[in-house]
């Protein structure tokens, strides 16, 4: 894994427009003028939110507020989106069919790195799966620089002394990329997400595919074939124990190797089979690049989960609370619910981004006893959901966590997994998880 050649591509003398100034937008910039490039930003907010820290990083940097127009297109030589930007926008679809370049922060990243990445995408689990490998690289005494869609943006980890980078990569990310060739790269899984923001959903998944184009060694989800790539993927399954990392029932349930254990799920402190899943990924991907057996192992007795990704919240009177408020998606949700051992009390929505809730209506007959539903999009969700169980409306989470304690008996499990985006009650999903975790709290 360490032994890679540095081969350091260095970028055109050319203008850089950077648009939209949130963290992405500051990291590009603060690179490329560090770097002496040539480079404006444009975000068409009053006072973008990283504005006085780049100038005060920068007191030259030229920074405007205006729309993007044809004068700063036609300056450009290359587009450097955010990924909270859609490409398809019709001011950057201009500047593309002029010829201009429309890259992200991995792009430029992907030109610069000289040495080995792990990069990591999926529809769910994409943060687990990271933070899990860094765990166990770091466990096998190896320095890694973890970022991309989560914690570090990926140009700042270059300013890191590591040996290796782990990247968590949205779908608006890939798609800016053209450069990136990873050692070992995974696509978890893929469900209907971000319809809001692409024509189809064959759109999202090319998008996400992206991400083999490049890669030495590709590693697939057995269970899910529009994650693979082809047949000499290696590949991870809770089902057919033929996959080169596999579930096992033998005496217990067993992660394995080729059929060989390596340890029993009961020594997990993370459970479901999600999150199984999630655990056989990170063995292929930590394998795949020359991580100890031992060192796996050790990480995976040690991982504790992520918050708000079935966060274990407190058990009250029989009743257990879990914060899953990452599940912004359908197939993220159902993944929640069937991880649960547990009759379900399910607290859901918000903004549903156009995807077909009604694909969960049998998973909610079968083990969900009641759906307490807020948000933006409740309306469209409970006519989707009609008749598949017994639905309730509240109008914020004080009220949907003290229906559920009303309604739960001594052995239920409550449930908060939204299948939906926060954004049309709370800042982020992180906001939303920590509500419903004040509100348990609360309780007791």
């Amino acid at each position: 894994m360490l032994n890679m050649k540095k081969n350091l591509q260095q970028h055109e003398d050319i203008n850089y427009l950077v648009i939209g100034l949130g963290l992405t937008g500051y990291s590009v910039a603060s690179y490329l003028l560090a770097h002496g490039y040539s480079c404006k930003v444009q975000d068409s907010r009053d006072i973008p939110p990283y504005y006085q820290a780049l100038k005060a990083r920068f007191s030259d940097a030229q920074i405007t507020s205006q729309r993007l127009n044809a004068e700063l297109i036609g300056w450009a030589d290359a587009l450097v989106v955010s990924p909270g930007l859609s490409i398809h926008s019709r001011h950057i679809q201009q500047a593309a069919d002029l010829g201009k370049k429309i890259i992200g922060d991995i792009e430029l990243f992907a030109q610069a790195v000289d040495k080995p990445v792990i990069a990591v995408t999926g529809s769910n689990g994409k943060t687990t799966v990271t933070t899990l490998v860094g765990e166990m690289i770091r466990a096998d005494n190896k320095t890694v620089g973890v970022g991309g869609n989560i914690g570090v943006p990926a140009l700042d980890l270059l300013d890191e002394d590591v040996e290796c980078y782990l990247l968590e990569l949205s779908s608006y990310q890939l798609e800016t990329t053209q450069s990136l060739k990873p050692v070992a790269a995974t696509v978890l899984n893929l469900s209907e997400d971000h319809l809001d923001r692409y024509a189809s959903y064959a759109d999202y998944m090319q998008a996400k595919l992206r991400i083999y184009d490049q890669a030495k060694t590709c590693i697939s989800n057995l269970d899910d074939e529009t994650t693979r790539h082809n047949s000499a993927d290696v590949v991870f399954s809770l089902v057919n124990a033929d996959a080169d990392f596999s579930l096992i029932e033998d005496d217990g349930f067993w992660l394995c190797k080729h059929g060989v254990r390596w340890l029993n799920v009961v020594e997990l402190k993370v459970t479901g089979q999600h999150n199984w899943a999630n655990c056989l990924a990170a063995m292929a991907l930590a394998d795949a690049v020359g991580v100890s057996k031992n060192a796996i192992v050790e990480a995976l007795k040690n991982f504790t989960g992520v918050a708000h990704r079935s966060q274990w919240i407190a058990e009250i009177d029989g009743v257990e609370w879990i914060n899953d408020s990452k599940a912004t998606n359908v197939g993220a949700a159902r993944a929640s619910i069937e991880g649960r051992n547990r009759p379900v009390i399910l607290i859901a929505g918000g903004q549903s981004k156009a995807a077909d809730m009604s694909v969960l209506s049998p998973l909610l007959k079968k083990r969900v006893k009641l759906v307490l539903l807020m948000g933006e999009d409740a309306e469209i969700i409970e006519q989707a959901w009609q008749g598949a169980t017994q639905i309730v409306r509240v109008e914020n989470m004080r009220e949907a966590v003290a229906q559920a304690q009303q309604s739960a008996q001594s052995g239920d499990c409550v449930l908060l997994a939204p299948a939906c985006a926060s954004f049309d009650m709370y800042t982020k999903f992180e906001a939303r998880g920590d509500d419903f975790a004040q509100c348990v709290r609360d309780l007791e």
